[in-house]
């Protein structure tokens, strides 16, 4: 089976460094600072316009916790349907209810999803039983979870995740993500067992401002973007594993 990667991509910037390095897909999200939110419509917009590769938009109104009132889920709902009515190739989504359990008020998602591609995020990892929240999203009818094993990085949950893989069998993809990076996805793939792995493959992009006011030193005027050479970095390491 052919090993994948994702990217997590915040800005139209980092969807095409994915493109160009290689990725087999992006997750498209709006302020990656806060884990991801959904992007604005004009994100959107262009991307859909100019990225040939699948492209799966995250769903998340807000950061913070999983837990989300009936108003957050109507606008999730139409952010669903707003993305299949702009052609994309697949959605993110994921929430939970009091208790840490997968919100059974999902399935209107999937619903909304229609023919889309479902990925379940990292809602995943927040759950008080991966075990059964697993089962839950494979009743849902997502065809992959992202998870780290519940831990801080994918290669702390490795053997987690490798318990997950095996579980899942052939019924859903499971995903490795968090913390991983070229240097250390080789190890992460043998730990796991998994065949997808997901990464921002992002770098320091320094401001070209000439003039910043020293009143703001608070704000860093620097981001944060996906790395072509970091995709591509990445990429080779799941084709020397096939090699």
């Amino acid at each position: 089976m052919a090993r994948l990667l994702e990217i997590a991509a915040g800005s139209l910037a980092s969807a095409l460094a994915a493109q160009e390095g290689g990725a087999d897909r992006v997750e498209l999200c709006g302020s990656l600072a806060e884990g991801g939110i959904t992007p604005s419509r004009g994100t959107l917009a262009l991307v859909r316009e100019r990225v040939r590769i699948p492209v799966y938009v995250l769903i998340r109104p807000r950061g913070g916790d999983f837990l989300y009132g009936d108003d957050e889920f109507e606008i999730m709902r139409r952010d669903v349907e707003s993305c299949a009515s702009m052609g994309y190739d697949g959605v993110v989504i994921g929430a939970l209810d009091e208790d840490g359990r997968v919100d059974p008020r999902c399935r209107e998602l999937v619903g909304a999803a229609g023919r889309l591609g479902i990925t379940f995020h990292r809602a995943m990892d927040a759950s008080a039983d991966l075990s059964r929240a697993l089962e839950d999203i494979i009743a849902l009818g997502c065809e992959r979870v992202l998870t780290s094993g519940g831990c801080a990085n994918a290669l702390a949950g490795g053997q987690v995740i490798a318990g997950l893989v095996k579980q899942a069998g052939e019924r859903i993809k499971v995903m490795a993500g968090a913390g991983i990076r070229s240097g250390n996805l080789a190890e992460v793939a043998k730990l796991t067992g998994a065949h997808e792995f997901h990464g921002s493959a992002r770098a320091l992009l320094r401001s070209r401002m000439r003039y910043l006011n020293p009143a703001l030193q608070d704000l860093s005027p620097d981001i944060e973007q996906s790395n072509a050479d970091e995709v591509q970095a990445m990429k080779a390491q799941l084709v020397s594993l096939a090699g």
